[in-house]
């Protein structure tokens, strides 16, 4: 039984018996969670809000600081790091929807208190995380001194170099296909991991490896899902981050509604 009406599950696929059951689903179904989401938002608005505006300032102040310290190229990787550790940062959005789903007001102190419950299996999930942003990271350096000889665009330069000079489309090209394995890889492992520590008493190894079954059981619902989380968190970002108080807040509560929707009671 999922968090929100209507669910409908095709015949549930077999899973190893140290998971918990993984259920198919069809490919309409992110626009399920998407919907599900907006009703959260709309009856937490205070919390969602919140969650938005503090991406939206954290965003402006790594540009300017980035802008400060004269590491405006580091603008794009740390922009795609961003969504990598995205499910860590919605532990409080999932926490939101959680409640909701149990019929509780959700308040700015128990979604706190959220990170506190499998801290350390959440911890682990974030250290993840954050070794797959620092792998990123570092092949984005890689290719910065490989394609611009060791000597990174200006930020009045950045746009144009990079996306409107031929001679940087080796560049476009080898990045997409790194970044695209490394972003495949972290949504397989962690599409569903982090609300599943924040829901139940397990360790991290089974909530990734769930997260993976869930992948490997619903190929075409996912591959649409991570597109449409890609596509609202990078509308969020052109519109000079303004787009992230609401895309943030919409993912991290359709994210949710994602796990609850695919990952069964049980074991």
């Amino acid at each position: 039984m999922t968090s929100f009406r209507g669910s409908v599950h095709k015949p549930q696929a077999p899973t190893p018996g140290w998971l918990p059951p993984i259920q198919a689903v069809g490919t309409e179904r992110p626009w399920v969670w998407l919907a599900a989401a907006w009703q959260d938002m709309m009856a937490a608005p205070a919390i969602s809000f919140a969650y938005g505006a503090l991406a939206v300032i954290s965003s402006v102040v790594l540009v300017v600081g980035l802008a400060m310290l004269d590491m405006e190229y580091l603008l794009l990787p740390l922009g795609a790091g961003f969504m990598l550790l995205g499910p860590l940062f919605a532990v409080g959005l999932y926490e939101t929807s959680r409640l909701l789903e149990l019929g509780e007001q959700p308040t700015f102190g128990k979604v706190a208190a959220a990170y506190r419950r499998n801290g350390v299996q959440i911890a682990g999930i974030g250290l993840v995380l954050m070794l797959a942003m620092l792998a990123w990271i570092r092949v984005a350096f890689l290719l910065f001194a490989l394609f611009f000889s060791g000597e990174p665009p200006a930020l009045d330069q950045l746009v144009d170099r990079i996306f409107f000079s031929a001679e940087t489309i080796p560049f476009l090209l080898t990045g997409t296909v790194f970044g695209g394995i490394i972003a495949s890889a972290v949504f397989s492992i962690a599409v569903v991991s982090v609300p599943m520590l924040l829901d139940r008493d397990t360790d991290v190894f089974t909530a990734m490896a769930t997260s993976i079954a869930v992948v490997r059981r619903n190929i075409r619902p996912m591959i649409g899902w991570g597109f449409l989380i890609a596509l609202f968190m990078s509308a969020g970002m052109v519109t000079a981050f303004l787009g992230l108080a609401l895309a943030l807040p919409v993912i991290g509560h359709a994210s949710w509604h994602c796990y609850r929707d695919l990952v069964g009671r049980g074991r």
